[in-house]
């Protein structure tokens, strides 16, 4: 079948999908039986304290209730986000005990290790579309939710553009007006001199308030808690919708410019662990830097066309800058470095879709939500690099000194001033699937199929010509079971599996000649098995779970480039969140991981663990609302990772840490004004401390944590 036959074939299923309400019972029979929620947009409740919503969006299936997945999910909510003073994605993401945050490969991109595999922030979704969040960092303020989604997720997203997601996926969901009119302006500082300033504005118009205008601005500058770096950002989203009962509409636009100068860099090892400098030493040089100013915005419809059945339709589009000046050193064991400037421009264009439609029809006593979906996602990135003379320069990580900027003129491709295009990405697909409602809607079955197409191409930086070319397809199922035990607790398990594109074999490796050279390996698909149970205790709620889940790798067997490579993790987790006592809040858990290289080249490292992937890792937070003065909250939480191996053969290895942190928060009312004033700090015993070590597979550079960091700030609504 072509590529464009199978489209019609999607095109065939969602029309299908429009006459199934003459088999349909009514809609409140419907309502008895399919329990889960499955609209695109519109969100479920938070557990008792605003911390943690009671569901999160499943890919195509849409949001679904705790209780109801399948999956294992969490929902943080812009209160956390609040009252934590988060700045970025990555530290909301501290409050998940399976979640820990990495840099990226080289540049200064927030990455996220779940599962044991990484997960790129330019692969995250934005209300459920790939490719349209700034690639490098997002900021919090945008946020009214961050969903995790734990595991293997190819049916339900479809395959990561930018190829990670194996482990987990992320779903952004952006701030809407809420149901009374907002003015809040919020000031803070924190670090050594840097300032914050926020406003958000949120109102409704029209006869029923069918229209909502949610603004968010936020400008940061200044030096951070690490010596003689400079961060600034300056933010700024529009949230649209409109909503009538059978209609829902929004748009959303953003605009993030971000910068830092002097950005401390990762470090990698030189045949022994350096000694991890003083928390708030800075060893960039001060002639580096990173910044990135990212457009981006998407459209999202989803009307009932029925009291059965809905449809949705997404559009989304990016256009990105970004442009760094780099110098990331190697270091003994004495913390002497050598490094070299490294200069890269880059731009995005994306654009993004996803459409489907959903019903709910019944065959004798067996409920179904029946879903069809289509998606897709083009990108062209242009870029331009540039390197000075490999042999380096000298420094050191504990008395860091300025070194004179090198020429960048020793290995360059393409023209820095007008980077040409070196890559272009197309994936589509074709998504259906089945929730079966059974025995009075105590048991749900998932059943689902994905079809989907990855072309990549990729050009010369200097001429322009074709380097590679990849396209493929590949089938990902899914099976997913819950039953409810009773109103409070389910039982669930889950296969599914993830997707990659497969890699082109090179001309040689490792000084072995490749035969099979120019071969485009087949997508990398990796299994997932996974069962838990989870609990919904009213004021909060507990999850528990056990997974597999192996991805391929490539490896030279022989003198053949091939898939035959293997990491394979196994792991449980454990996590709570809720108000289990009136006025107590807990949010955090524990996970177990044995992640080993499963098959590996000539047999090297074979059963060996997987690098910068902990055994034991834990996150828990605890709020307690003082009973001695109304308004006053005091926070506290505590984050452990265990050892990582920062080698492949397991011969290095970065000790376990962990991180304390406080807070304290009070609200009262000023002239009738609510103000809420915070103020937080973030590795409280200002430990010193390698937080990750690799996150981009092969590599194993090293991540200094974060000084002592405090936060302040005033909120007030007018």
């Amino acid at each position: 079948m072509t590529h464009h036959a199978r489209l019609m074939g999607g095109a065939a299923l969602c029309a299908l999908a429009l006459t199934v309400p003459a088999f349909a019972q009514d809609a409140d029979a419907t309502e008895d039986v399919i329990i889960v929620t499955g609209s695109q947009v519109e969100l479920n409740g938070a557990f008792e304290g605003g911390q943690v919503a009671r569901g999160a969006r499943n890919g195509l299936l849409g949001n679904v209730d705790f209780l109801d997945s399948p999956f294992t999910t969490t929902a943080y909510t812009a209160e956390l986000i609040e009252n934590q003073q988060a700045r970025g994605i990555g530290d909301v993401l501290a409050n998940n005990p399976q979640v820990r945050l990495a840099k990226g490969f080289g540049n200064f991109q927030e990455l996220y290790v779940v599962r044991g595999f990484p997960v790129y922030s330019d692969d995250m979704t934005l209300n459920g579309v790939y490719g349209i969040l700034p690639r490098q960092y997002v900021a919090a303020e945008l946020v009214e939710r961050v969903e995790v989604f734990s595991g293997a997720n190819a049916f339900l997203n479809g395959a990561a553009p930018g190829g990670s997601g194996v482990g987990g996926a992320f779903n952004l969901v952006p701030k809407r007006a809420g149901e009374d009119d907002l003015t809040r302006v919020t000031l803070g500082f924190e670090g050594r001199s840097h300032g914050y300033a926020a406003l958000d504005l949120s109102r409704r118009f029209g006869t029923e308030d069918q229209l909502g205008v949610r603004f968010n601005g936020a400008l940061r500058d200044g030096e951070t808690a690490i010596e003689d770096q400079d961060r600034s950002l300056n933010l700024f989203t529009l949230g649209l919708n409109y909503e009538t009962d059978r209609i829902r509409l929004s748009a959303d636009l953003g605009w993030q410019d971000h910068h830092i100068d002097a950005p401390r860099p990762q470090v990698s090892p030189m045949g022994a662990i350096p000694a991890v400098p003083e928390a708030d030493v800075n060893y960039a040089q001060p002639w580096t830097y990173t910044d990135e100013q990212q457009l981006f915005g998407v459209v999202r419809a989803e009307v009932d066309f029925s009291d059965v059945v809905t449809g949705w339709l997404a559009v989304g589009a990016r256009d990105g800058e970004e442009d760094n000046i780099l110098a990331n050193p190697s270091a003994g064991a004495n913390g002497v470095t050598s490094a070299y400037r490294f200069d890269n421009v880059r731009s995005d264009q994306v654009i993004s879709a996803d459409a489907g439609l959903r019903a709910d029809v019944w065959t004798g006593p067996i409920g179904h939500r029946l879903v069809a979906s289509v998606s897709g996602i083009q990108s062209d990135s242009n870029n331009a690099y540039a390197f000075s003379n490999f042999a380096g320069f000298a420094g050191d990580l504990n008395d860091p000194f300025e070194a004179p900027i090198p020429a960048a003129n020793f290995f360059i491709g393409g023209d820095l001033n007008d980077p040409g295009k070196t890559e272009e990405v197309t994936n589509t697909s074709v998504a259906i699937a089945d929730t079966l409602s059974l025995f009075d809607g105590r048991m749900l079955a998932t059943l689902g199929l994905r079809w989907q197409n990855i072309d990549t191409t990729t050009y010369d930086y200097n001429t322009g010509d074709v380097l590679s070319s990849y396209e493929d397809d590949a089938i990902t199922p899914a099976l997913g079971v819950v039953y409810r035990a009773s109103d409070a607790l389910s039982l669930y398990a889950n296969y599914a599996e993830s997707l990659q594109p497969g890699r082109v074999a090179p001309a040689s490796s490792g000084g072995v000649v490749i035969v099979n050279a120019g071969e485009v390996l087949s997508p990398f698909r990796g299994d997932q098995f996974e069962a838990g149970i989870k609990y919904d205790g009213g004021n909060f709620g507990v999850t528990a779970n056990l997974f597999e889940l192996t991805q391929p790798n490539a490896i030279v067997v022989g003198d053949r480039f091939t898939d035959a490579g293997e990491q394979r993790t196994r792991g449980a987790e454990l996590t709570v969140f809720g108000e289990p006592l009136e006025g107590v809040r807990l949010i955090g858990g524990a996970t177990w991981l044995d992640s080993e290289q499963a098959r590996t080249e000539g047999g090297l490292n074979e059963g060996k663990a997987t690098v910068g992937v902990p055994e034991f890792q834990a996150s828990f937070n605890a709020e307690w609302d003082a009973s001695f003065l109304p308004g006053l909250v005091l926070e506290g939480r505590v984050i452990y990772t265990g050892e990582q191996y920062a080698s492949a053969d397991n011969t290095l290895e970065i000790p376990a840490w962990a991180r304390f942190d406080a807070g304290v928060r009070y609200s009262f009312e000023a002239q009738g004004h609510p103000v809420a004033l915070r103020a937080r700090v973030e590795n409280l015993l200002d430990d010193d401390y390698w937080a990750s070590t690799g996150g981009y597979p092969g590599a194993n550079y090293l991540v200094q944590g974060e000084p002592r960091t405090v936060r302040v700030s005033v909120s007030t609504d007018f």
